[in-house]
C-alpha cells in the first residue's frame, strides 16, 4: 500500500520564525537513518549534535511552493548570526545536483564547528569537501563554512566575510578565476601550486601549518588587492626619512657603508659628506647638462647632526686625500712664499723694482674652507687667486649665526650664493676711492660648494628663515636630517676597536681615486695654458637617457599643482631636476666616464627625493599632536566606513555629515589629496558618487 507523504505549508512571513517552527516539527537525524549514506554518516561522526534533521514531509516553506522532502535528511543552513535560515534537504545515497533547498534567497552556510574569534573560518563550495576538510582539520581550532551549491559560494562567503575575516583556497592555475569575483572583500586566499589543500592533508600527509609554511604557497589579503601602500599624512618632523642606500652603487656605496660602520654615524650623514667631497672635485673638472645649456656641478648640502654625533669623523673620512692634498699644497705654498720674501729682503733698487713687477707674490692656494665667511672667498675668485673652493664645516653654526648671515650683508651674501650656484659668476663692485680699492670686481666661470652640518638649534630656525628660502638659497640645498646614533653605539667591543678605515681596501680604492682626480695631470684631466682645469661639459648617454631624465622632471611639475605634495615648494621642487643633473655628472666623474647613464639618472633623483621628503618635514609642519585637515579627514572616513563590507560611503553622506571644519569648497580637494596618496578611490555608480576606503587603513 502505498501511502502520500504529508504537506506541511508554512508562508514565511515575519523574518526566520517560519523556519524555526519548521524545525521543531522534526527530529534528529541517527545513526540508523544514515546508515546507507557515507557522506552524510561521516558528518554525523563530527558533527552529534542537531544540525541533522530527518525529514519526513514535503516542505513548503517559500512561497507555499510545495518540495519534494519526504525522505530526505535536512541540513541546517544558518547566516552570520548564527540564525537559521534554510534547509539543505539531501536525499538518501547523496548525488551531486539532487538536493533541494528550502528557500534559495537567503543566503546561509552548513557550518561545522564554532562561529567565535578563536576559529578560522574556513569556505567550501561542497558538502563534500566540507566534510574531509572538518574531518582532516578537527584538531585545528577551524570552522568549515559550506554552500549549498557552488553558484552561491561567492554570496555566502561575502555575507560571512562582513563580520570575520573568512579563508578560501584554490590552486594556481584557477587563482584568478577563484579570487576575481571577492576582491575587496574581507577574505583571505590560500593558493597552493598544483596539490589543493585536501589533497595536501589527504595525501601528503602535511598539517593545515605546514601547508601554508610552503615556499609555492602564497597568502593574499583579497581585501587589499589592487590598493597601494597609503601615504604617510603626517607633518611630524621629528620623523627621518629612510635614507636611500640603494642610491649608490659599487665602491660608492660599500664605502657609505664601511665609514658609517667605523664613525658609528648614520649613512645619511655620510651619503651627504660624501657628495660634498664630490662636488669638491668635480666642480673643478665637469660642467651638469640642463636644457639648453650646461651648468656648474656645484652643491649646497645641509646636513642636521647633533654635538658628538660623529660628524667630525665622518667628514675625515670622506674628504681624507683632499685634506692632504690642500696640507700639501699649502706646504708649498708657504715655500714659494717664503723664499719670495727672501728674495725681496736680498733686493734693492732697480732689481728689487724688477722683481716686484715680474713676480707677483705667490697666492694661497687654499680651497676647502671651515672658519671664514663669504666675503674673503668671493675676493679670492675675483683676483683670480681660485677658480672653485668649498665652505665645509661639521659647526655651520659660524654661517648660520655670524656676520655673513647677519644685518644687512644677509641678502648680499645669499644673493652673491645663488649666483654662484646657478652660474658660477662672483660681482664685487666697490667703492674705488678707498686705499684698498680693487679694480677687479667680477670673475666668471668659478665654482663653489657649501657643505654646512649643524645641531638642530641652529638648522631648524634656518629652515623656516623667510628670507633664506625667499631667496632662493635653501631651495637650491639637499637636506638631511637623519636621526643621532647616540646611545646606541658600541665602544667597549675589542674587535670593532682593531678595524682600522685606513686599512679598509674599498676605503684605501675610493682615496686612490680621490688622488687621481685632485691632479688634473695624473687623472688626464684637460688643462688651460696656465695649468687651470677646462672644465667637460658632461653629456647624455643617448637619447633614451636624456629622455628618463625629463620623464622624472615632469613628475616632479606634476606634484607642484594645486592640492599636490610640493604645491607649497615650488621653489625648491623647480630646482630638483638641476641638483639631480649635477649628482648624475659627479657619479659619471668618479667613475672617469664622459657621458651620464640612465641609471646614474635613476640614483641620482632618488638621492633628490630623499631630500625633498627632509624638506617637507620642516616645510608648514604642524605642531606635536595637531592633526593637518588630510588626517581628520582620512580618520573620519575610516571610523565611518569600517562598518561597511567593503568599507565605501555615499559622497553625499560625506558632503553631508564630515566634520564641519572640513565642508565646503574645501572638501572635494581634500578628497583629490586623499586620492592621490592611496587613501580612498572616488567612484561612480549611476547615479551615486561613492567612496572607497582603502582597506588597508582598517585595523580589525
Amino acid at each position: 500500500m502505498t501511502t502520500t507523504p504529508q504537506t506541511v505549508t508554512h508562508e514565511k512571513t515575519r523574518g526566520k520564525a517560519g523556519l524555526v517552527s519548521v524545525l521543531g516539527d522534526h527530529q534528529p537525524a541517527t545513526e540508523q537513518t544514515l546508515q546507507g549514506d557515507v557522506l552524510l554518516k561521516k558528518l554525523y561522526d563530527i558533527l552529534k549534535p542537531n544540525s541533522l534533521l530527518d525529514i519526513n514531509v514535503n516542505l513548503s516553506v517559500n512561497q507555499g511552493n510545495i518540495l519534494p522532502t519526504a525522505g530526505m535528511t535536512g541540513l541546517v543552513l544558518y547566516n552570520k548570526d548564527y540564525e537559521p535560515v534554510s534547509l539543505l534537504c539531501v536525499p538518501p545515497h547523496s548525488k551531486p545536483k539532487d538536493y533541494v533547498v528550502t528557500d534559495p534567497f537567503e543566503t546561509g552556510a552548513f557550518i561545522i564547528g564554532k562561529i567565535d574569534s578563536t576559529h578560522e573560518l574556513i569556505a567550501v563550495n561542497n558538502i563534500a569537501d566540507a566534510v574531509e576538510l572538518a574531518y582532516l582539520l578537527m584538531a585545528e581550532n577551524v570552522t568549515i563554512l559550506a554552500s549549498r551549491d557552488e553558484w552561491s559560494f561567492n554570496d555566502m562567503v561575502k555575507h560571512f566575510a562582513q563580520d570575520s575575516c573568512v579563508t578560501i583556497m584554490a590552486t594556481a592555475d584557477v587563482k584568478d578565476e577563484v579570487t576575481k569575483p571577492l576582491i575587496g572583500a574581507n577574505v583571505r586566499a590560500i593558493i597552493t601550486s598544483e596539490r589543493t589543500v585536501l589533497e595536501h592533508l589527504d595525501y601528503g600527509n602535511l598539517s593545515y601549518k605546514a601547508i601554508l609554511a610552503l615556499d609555492d604557497t602564497k597568502i593574499v589579503e583579497l581585501r587589499s588587492v589592487g590598493w597601494p601602500e597609503p601615504e604617510s599624512l603626517s607633518t611630524d618632523p621629528s620623523k627621518q626619512t629612510p635614507y636611500p642606500i640603494e642610491a649608490w652603487s659599487g665602491l660608492l656605496q660599500r664605502v657609505i657603508k664601511k665609514i658609517a660602520h667605523y664613525t658609528q654615524v648614520p649613512e645619511a650623514m655620510v651619503g651627504q659628506c660624501l657628495l660634498g667631497g664630490l662636488a669638491h672635485m668635480g666642480q673643478a673638472h665637469v660642467d651638469a647638462p640642463f636644457g639648453y645649456k650646461h651648468m656648474p656641478t656645484s652643491l649646497i648640502i645641509i646636513t642636521e647632526g647633533e654635538s658628538g654625533s660623529g660628524k667630525t669623523q665622518a667628514m675625515d673620512l670622506t674628504h681624507y686625500k683632499i685634506k692632504e692634498h690642500e696640507q700639501k699644497r699649502y706646504e708649498e705654498y708657504i715655500i714659494r712664499h717664503d723664499e719670495h720674501k727672501l728674495q725681496l729682503a736680498s733686493l734693492k733698487g732697480p732689481e728689487l723694482k724688477e722683481y716686484q713687477a715680474t713676480t707677483p707674490a705667490p697666492y694661497n692656494p687654499e680651497r676647502l674652507f671651515k672658519d671664514a665667511t663669504i666675503e674673503p672667498i668671493l675676493d679670492k675668485f675675483v683676483s683670480s687667486e681660485i677658480t672653485d673652493a668649498s665652505w665645509s664645516t661639521d659647526d655651520a653654526a659660524q654661517f648660520f649665526n655670524g656676520h655673513t648671515m647677519k644685518g644687512d650683508t644677509a641678502g648680499n651674501a645669499l644673493a652673491a650664493i645663488t649666483d654662484l650656484y646657478s652660474g658660477g659668476e662672483v660681482n664685487r663692485t666697490r667703492s674705488m676711492k678707498t686705499q684698498h680699492a680693487n679694480p677687479h670686481t667680477k670673475a666668471f666661470n668659478v665654482r663653489m660648494t657649501l657643505m654646512l652640518m649643524a645641531q638642530r638649534i641652529i638648522l631648524e630656525p634656518a629652515l623656516t628663515d623667510d628670507m633664506m628660502n625667499q631667496q632662493g638659497f635653501l631651495a637650491r640645498a639637499l637636506i638631511a636630517c637623519p636621526d643621532s646614533l647616540q646611545g646606541y653605539r658600541t665602544w667597549d667591543d675589542i674587535n670593532r676597536r682593531q678595524q682600522s678605515p685606513y686599512r679598509d681596501t674599498d676605503l684605501i680604492a675610493y682615496w686612490d681615486r680621490c688622488n687621481d682626480l685632485l691632479d688634473p695631470v695624473a687623472s688626464n684631466a684637460p688643462t688651460d695654458d696656465k695649468g687651470a682645469p677646462k672644465r667637460f661639459k658632461m653629456r647624455w648617454h643617448d637619447a633614451q637617457t636624456e629622455q628618463v631624465f625629463y620623464e622624472h622632471m615632469q613628475v616632479i611639475e606634476n606634484r607642484q599643482a594645486k592640492g599636490k605634495t610640493l604645491e607649497y615648494l615650488k621653489a625648491y621642487a623647480s630646482r630638483m631636476a638641476e641638483n639631480a643633473s649635477r649628482i648624475a655628472s659627479l657619479i659619471a666623474f668618479f667613475d672617469k666616464r664622459q657621458t651620464i647613464t640612465t641609471d646614474d639618472i635613476k640614483r641620482a633623483f632618488m638621492l633628490v627625493e630623499y631630500s625633498t621628503a627632509e624638506r617637507l618635514r620642516y616645510q608648514d609642519a604642524t605642531p606635536t599632536g595637531e592633526q593637518s585637515d588630510l588626517e581628520k579627514l582620512s580618520i573620519w572616513l575610516v571610523s565611518k566606513a569600517k562598518a561597511y563590507k567593503p568599507a565605501v560611503l555615499n559622497k553625499s553622506y560625506v558632503t553631508q555629515n564630515a566634520p564641519n571644519a572640513l565642508r565646503g569648497k574645501k572638501l572635494n580637494f581634500l578628497l583629490d589629496d586623499l586620492e592621490s596618496m592611496g587613501h580612498i578611490r572616488l567612484e561612480s555608480d549611476v547615479r551615486r558618487r561613492l567612496v572607497y576606503v582603502n582597506p588597508r587603513l582598517i585595523i580589525d
